[in-house]
């Protein structure tokens, strides 16, 4: 009997990745080939040739980013809070070890500090080899690796940095920790006096627990708060949020300027992309208003 790499299966004809999406959803790829797998100390590491997607990252059965997509998360996670700061030279991030937030954060000559900070040495490994759409096989000074926990990491640091981008998988087993409110506060003293942090917040339509939850705890510490969207299409739901939170008053989005070499992010998108659908403005409404009645 055939002997398969963990997670995979085969089906008409085919070797597919099939990825749950709780209970009722399943999302299914056609694979070509499997280009590296390992069993690391914290997970599962795949990177699997996929037919429409091409090499993708795979932790623990589920679809980390592709190297045709990856980008559109990638820039946005990175390009926004770059931007929106007005000198971002201490930069630290939080997971990300496909190097495709690092690789957008370098094209930023005043980000003299690029703290990385992934736990699993593994994905950086394999995505440095086998994803160089996504990783750039990044090699720049500027940029220290730390192969550790995130949540530690932080624990010590105190006005160290201008931007904190927390690039974390979906919020189960270990990723867990980077949505609690211990973390956002490890992270807002962190930060310098006018320094900001954004994070992935998982899907408006399909998680909007989470990302309420994420907004409400991160704007229980900030005094200035921001969501923002985009959509990757190989992530459930296809159109995903972001989180920002910020010690200083974030600028006028028509005010932003951009000139960086991208291939989604420009500057007329990150201009717009704080413009959100009717519910999902009206959720945020909720969660302000439950705020404020907080502090009052």
């Amino acid at each position: 009997m055939e002997r398969l790499p963990k997670y995979l299966h085969r089906s008409q004809g085919g070797l597919w990745l099939t990825e749950d999406e709780r209970d009722n959803l399943k999302i299914s790829y056609r694979i070509k080939d499997v280009l590296f797998e390992e069993d690391s100390p914290y997970q599962h590491v795949m990177v699997l040739d996929s037919h429409e997607f091409g090499p993708m990252l795979v932790l623990d059965g589920v679809v980390q980013t592709t190297s045709m997509d990856g980008h559109i998360y990638n820039e946005m996670i990175s390009h926004v809070p770059m931007t929106v700061h007005s000198h971002p030279e201490s930069v630290l991030i939080i997971g990300g070890g496909d190097c495709g937030v690092a690789k957008e954060v370098a094209k930023y000559e005043e980000a003299q500090r690029i703290d990385m900070v992934e736990i699993d040495e593994a994905v950086v490994r394999a995505s440095k080899q086998y994803m160089p759409e996504v990783s750039g096989n990044l090699s720049d000074s500027r940029i220290r690796y730390h192969y550790t926990d995130g949540v530690k990491f932080v624990q010590d640091k105190c006005e160290e940095y201008d931007v904190i981008i927390v690039d974390s998988s979906d919020p189960v087993g270990p990723a867990q920790m980077l949505f609690e409110l211990d973390f956002y506060e490890n992270l807002q003293g962190a930060l310098k006096d006018d320094g900001l942090m954004v994070c992935q917040s998982q899907s408006p339509i399909l998680h909007q627990e989470v990302m309420k939850q994420s907004y409400e705890r991160i704007g229980s510490l900030f005094p200035h708060l921001g969501l923002y969207t985009a959509v990757v299409p190989t992530y459930p739901g296809g159109l995903w949020s972001f989180t920002i939170g910020s010690k200083q008053e974030l600028p006028n989005p028509d005010e932003l300027a951009f000139e960086k070499d991208a291939i989604y992010a420009n500057e007329d998108l990150l201009r717009r992309c704080f413009s959100l659908p009717a519910f999902l403005q009206k959720l945020l409404d909720e969660e302000t208003a439950g705020l404020e009645a907080a502090d009052s």
